[in-house]
């Protein structure tokens, strides 16, 4: 029988997040391999960076071991106490690290007498009523690194593949020698990531990391412009098989992305670089305005853009005006998805997480938040990390952004199959 840990799996991940962001691997659980200081340190010398924790009653607490599981040996650790969603933390001198479960002055566990034993100080800092508290349970767990070389490995192959796959990507015929690119339209609110997710998907076929498209956080955002961006493979220079066209930011009340733009984008009038205003729409009277647009310059899939820390709080004129859009888009016959951006910056989320999103619990409740709040389906919403903040790529962002544009090729090669002949 598979022994496993009394830790819940909020717990769990606050201890993985809080602690280097590493990987539990329980190695000793007091009740099934003994109360035994001398069974203790067989299973846990030369582990690495361990974590052990305490369970007394209601409380939760333990410590985190930096260096090895061996007598003589000195490190730093840290105490910690699981406070409702906070954990207080509490870093202790060196000392012998043998020491914590025999003697030492700031922290002891005794695990034959199963009591744990804490200098007054460090128990007024974490909430203890008692320097001195029995329990009923002591684990110990190795951390490991997350994404070890083999699984890097796996990701490595993975986003080569989904490379590959977009850079050769062919639509159906007869629609293929009409459209050599597919365009993919960005609408959402403002500071959501629109222009960030353009800079990543540029990053990712340059082989490295550019903020080419302005990214700012001021209440009006950055793009004043219509933008199409035609992606290039960087080591071949060839033309990828996707248009990235970004659009103003949806602002409270009159501000951003003027509602009635929205269909001239979707049926290919507006050309790039054209100038939107809020309050004045393009018409066919301005001199830019495409009067008879070809199947290519049409918008084939639209991507709703929104951040994932935020989405529950959208305002309601914001909520409105993305529902407007999407009866819009309905209307015109264009397939959609949601885009979740900044699903990295969530609580409890570990780089281990990106590669099965959809099944990370933090992932899923803001789907269901977007479904709720929004209407979209849950099969049509997408989850990214955009490149912001970085200056080197990385494999398992590149993966998820890799993977949401095959999602969207998808998409839109369903638009041009359901077109008529």
């Amino acid at each position: 029988m598979a022994v496993t840990t009394r830790l819940t799996w909020i717990q769990e991940k606050k201890l993985q997040t809080e602690f280097e962001g590493k990987k539990l691997i329980l190695l000793y659980k007091a009740t099934v391999h003994q109360f035994s200081y001398e069974n203790m340190l067989k299973k846990c010398q030369d582990q690495g960076p361990t974590v052990t924790v305490i369970y007394s009653g209601n409380h939760i607490l333990g410590a985190y071991l930096q260096e090895l599981y061996r007598e003589k040996r000195k490190t730093s650790n840290f105490l910690f106490i699981f406070q409702g969603t906070k954990m207080p933390k509490y870093k202790i001198a060196v000392h012998d690290i043998n020491k914590l479960f025999y003697w030492s002055s700031e922290m002891n566990i005794n695990l034959d007498k199963k009591v744990m034993t804490v200098d007054s100080q460090i128990a007024k800092v974490l909430g203890l009523s008692q320097n001195s508290i029995s329990f009923q349970e002591c684990e110990v767990f190795r951390c490991e690194d997350i994404l070890n070389e083999r699984t890097l490995q796996g990701v490595t192959e993975y986003r080569e593949d989904l490379l590959s796959f977009v850079k050769t990507y062919k639509f159906i015929k007869p629609y293929s020698d009409l459209v050599n690119q597919i365009r993919i339209l960005l609408v959402g609110p403002i500071g959501a990531g629109k222009s960030s997710f353009v800079n990543s998907v540029k990053s990712v076929f340059r082989g490295h990391v550019t903020h080419q498209v302005l990214v700012g956080s001021n209440t009006h955002g950055t793009s004043e412009m219509y933008r199409t961006y035609s992606i290039k493979d960087g080591k071949n220079g060839n033309t990828l098989p996707f248009i990235l066209c970004d659009s103003v930011g949806l602002g409270e009340e009159e501000e951003g992305l003027c509602i009635d733009d929205v269909v001239p984008i979707l049926k290919g009038h507006v050309p790039d670089r054209y100038q939107l205003h809020s309050k004045q729409p393009i018409t066919p009277s301005h001199a830019n305005y495409i009067h008879n647009p070809l199947l290519k310059d049409r918008i084939h899939c639209v991507a709703f853009v929104l951040d994932a820390t935020s989405v529950e709080y959208l305002c309601h004129e914001v909520v409105t005006k993305i529902k407007r859009i999407r009866r819009e888009v309905i209307k015109c016959g264009v397939v959609y998805v949601a885009l979740l951006t900044n699903v990295d910056r969530l609580d409890l989320i570990t780089k281990d997480d990106f590669m099965d999103i959809y099944r990370c619990m933090p992932v899923k409740l803001k789907l269901e938040a977007v479904h709720k709040k929004l209407g979209f389906a849950l099969r049509d919403i997408l989850a990214v990390s955009n490149y912001t903040s970085e200056w080197e790529l990385d494999v398992v962002k590149d993966y998820l952004i890799l993977s949401v544009l095959k999602q969207m090729l998808w998409a839109a090669n369903d638009f041009l199959e359901d077109l008529p002949l």
